[in-house]
């Protein structure tokens, strides 16, 4: 074993492609675009670094055309629920004890994976599995999940640094240790970054996770967890399984083991999860920790020194971009009413300019929302 104080690279963001009209990065997005739509997948569970299927399927569609089946998925019931706990608390004993630097290394390699080999796929899947145009696909499936794996990293090594002060006569030293049970990871269909950093953080601090990806990001949840398994993250060590969410939760949440909840998703299945944990808190072996980002009103306040043109761009682009489906999409506007002239004549006319269609015709400013419930 190596002996050392390691610096890891200096995190910086990755840089945006244009995917302008006649760029090697377009053609190869369209490209693999095309294959994916005209294939079709099978998505087993994953549950101890094997493929778990089952009887019980369903079938996955693209929202902009959910008449044509990319593929389908495998549920699992509880006692799959059930392995993929045990296997994982058998993992975290390897897991825990590995060194930080080589579970770093792990996920930057993913990070490096995502910047070159997996990047028109995994944006490619995010077209369609969440009808995100290619330029939000490349914002979030690739720049901000590689900037997450990579900035994370960093985070990791500063928090290890963060040591008590010493004296001559005392030497205080502070060790962090992953949770002594395993981390529940429920993750929303609208960012594929999320879907792959709610699991991956916790993992890269050396815990263990149950990974439920939202139905509705399946198929480039797939591709996320390619990603890992390319990476080197060992069996046992991020479980992602599929199926009824009440069953999952419940069936988690029933553990002693259950050690941690990491959640993105609507303020009301929050509450309902931090209540459950609350009922059952006098089961667990240790106080479980709960973190949940839920989202909200985004707004814009613009000043009377604001460009109206900035100001409508700002509006255009924060509100519907996604078709509005983020927390960060702007609902409320606040202008200074000696602008709101201008901007109001900008922001017609950049509304005008909005065209509504497939991801695949990357034309297009505005595609689906995700499934006919979110109406």
């Amino acid at each position: 074993m190596g002996k050392g104080f390691y610096k890891v690279p200096v995190a910086v963001n990755e840089p945006v492609k244009t995917y302008a009209p006649g760029s090697a990065e377009r053609a190869a997005v369209a490209k693999t675009y095309t294959q994916m739509y005209n294939s079709t997948i099978d998505v087993p569970m994953y549950i101890n670094g094997k493929d778990i299927a089952t009887q019980d399927t369903a079938t996955m569609s693209p929202p902009h055309d959910h008449k044509h089946i990319l593929g389908t998925y495998h549920r699992a019931d509880k006692k799959h629920i059930q392995e993929a706990i045990a296997t994982a608390l058998e993992a975290r004993k390897m897991w825990s004890q590995m060194p930080w630097e080589q579970r770093a290394a792990i996920f930057l390699r993913a990070a490096e994976l995502i910047a070159g080999p997996y990047r028109a796929r995994i944006n490619a899947a995010t077209m369609l599995a969440q009808s995100k145009t290619v330029h939000q696909a490349e914002i979030d499936a690739s720049c901000e999940l590689i900037d997450f794996l990579r900035f994370n990293v960093q985070y990791m090594t500063e928090m290890y640094a963060e040591q008590p002060a010493s004296t001559s006569d005392v030497w205080n030293r502070l060790e962090y240790r992953p949770l002594e049970g395993f981390i529940y990871a429920i993750t929303p269909f609208n960012f594929t970054a999320i879907a792959a950093n709610l699991p991956a953080s916790a993992a890269m601090m050396g815990n263990v996770v149950v990974w439920k990806p939202s139905d509705s990001q399946i198929f480039s949840a797939k591709i996320v967890l390619d990603v890992f398994k390319e990476a080197g993250v060992p069996p046992g060590v991020i479980q992602m399984v599929m199926g009824d969410p009440e069953m999952i939760t419940d069936t988690v949440l029933d553990s002693p083991d259950f050690s941690g909840l990491h959640f993105t998703g609507s303020t009301f299945i929050f509450k309902e999860l931090w209540k459950k944990i609350g009922l059952n808190i006098h089961n667990y072996k240790t106080y479980p920790r709960i973190v949940g980002e839920t989202g909200g009103k985004d707004f814009i306040v613009a000043h009377k020194s604001s460009n109206p043109q900035q100001v409508a761009t700002a509006i255009t682009r924060g509100a519907f971009e996604f078709q509005g489906q983020k927390c960060s999409a702007a609902s409320r506007v606040y202008v200074s009413k000696s602008i709101w002239a201008a901007t109001e004549k900008h922001l017609k006319a950049q509304m005008e300019t909005f065209t509504i269609g497939s991801p695949g015709d990357m034309s297009n400013y505005i595609t689906a929302v995700i499934h006919e419930g979110i109406f």
